[in-house]
């Protein structure tokens, strides 16, 4: 599968993914600092699923009507870097393919896919 791994995604989760063979572009590696607008703008070129901790991602979805290719936003707080990478990793493999035109929220206990409304 391909990502996009904003800022607010832990390095652990990016290599892990890297690791079982996923594309992985990071925006920490790539463009640091661009705005939440131009993140959105980059995954929906690249057609990658995004990757984010950070809850505006939902607000600029849901109240503005911007989509890309699928969200992933991740509530994990409380958690090791690398505990978070081992949820990430299960769920996208459980679900990945689920995660496609999706908004999905994973969780330390579930993974929620709310599918996107034509």
């Amino acid at each position: 599968m391909n990502f996009l791994a904003d800022e607010s995604v832990d390095r652990q989760i990016v290599e892990k993914l890297r690791y079982n063979g996923h594309n992985v572009l990071y925006i920490v590696e790539i463009a640091p600092g661009i705005s939440d607008e131009e993140v959105l703008s980059l995954s929906s070129k690249e057609g990658n699923l995004l990757i984010t901790a950070d809850k505006d991602f939902g607000e600029i979805i849901f109240r503005q009507k911007r989509f890309t290719s699928g969200i992933i936003l991740l509530r994990l707080a409380g958690l090791s870097p690398d505990d978070k990478a081992v949820i990430v990793s299960t769920a996208v493999s459980n679900y990945g393919i689920d995660f496609k035109d999706s908004f999905t929220v994973i969780t330390q206990r579930s993974v929620r896919i709310r599918r996107r409304v034509p």
